[in-house]
């Protein structure tokens, strides 16, 4: 098979599947309010498992979070890559128990990275300064809207007590329980129109 066929027939695949893929998003009246109203149902869900998860896990993670002005979860982040790596999630943000919207996580990567991996990430806002100036931005990004303290659990199974007096504190968990020597630096954060 000759290059100019290969690629015209690769093109012509790629534009079979990116419409098919449209085709598919589209939604129309009521359906898009029920898929609307589903998908928060959906992440509300994941949220309530990855704090009962963490609460469960890390002592004092729960004082924490009740002391925290907002907690930002990501449930479930995707991250996938090989050279070039790309995380993806979704979630929402909580004050007090209640939810007050819904957000993405976005970051790539560029370096050794190859296959994949989910994890769940939750940000605690911890003063009003802090929270107030997350929801006061059109997107906000990890490391350069505010420095994030990624938690550390001592020797004695307690939060590492400088992390837990940072404005804002991240922890990270794999299926093995919560990750060390991770940054969510460049992560950026949106709002989602749900």
């Amino acid at each position: 098979m000759n290059r100019r066929h290969f690629v015209s027939r690769i093109a012509g695949s790629g534009l079979l599947v990116a419409t098919a893929f449209a085709a598919g998003c589209t939604t129309t009246g009521t359906g898009a309010k029920s898929d609307t109203a589903a998908k928060k149902q959906e992440i509300d869900a994941g949220v309530d498992g990855a704090l009962n998860r963490l609460y469960s896990s890390v002592n004092g993670s729960r004082e924490l979070g009740q002391k925290a002005q907002g907690i930002l979860v990501f449930p479930r982040v995707i991250a996938a890559g090989f050279i070039v790596g790309g995380e993806y999630g979704e979630g929402s943000l909580r004050s007090h128990g209640a939810t007050v919207g819904y957000y993405s996580t976005a970051h790539g990567s560029f370096g050794l990275t190859a296959g994949g991996q989910s994890k769940s990430e939750i940000i605690m806002f911890m003063t009003p300064e802090a929270y107030q100036k997350f929801l006061s931005s059109a997107g906000w990004t990890a490391g350069a809207d505010a420095n994030v303290a990624v938690a550390k659990v001592g020797a004695n199974g307690q939060l590492d007590t400088l992390t837990s007096q940072q404005p804002v504190i991240a922890f990270v968990q794999a299926n093995a329980g919560l990750m060390v020597d991770v940054s969510l630096n460049g992560a950026k954060i949106t709002k989602l129109n749900l």
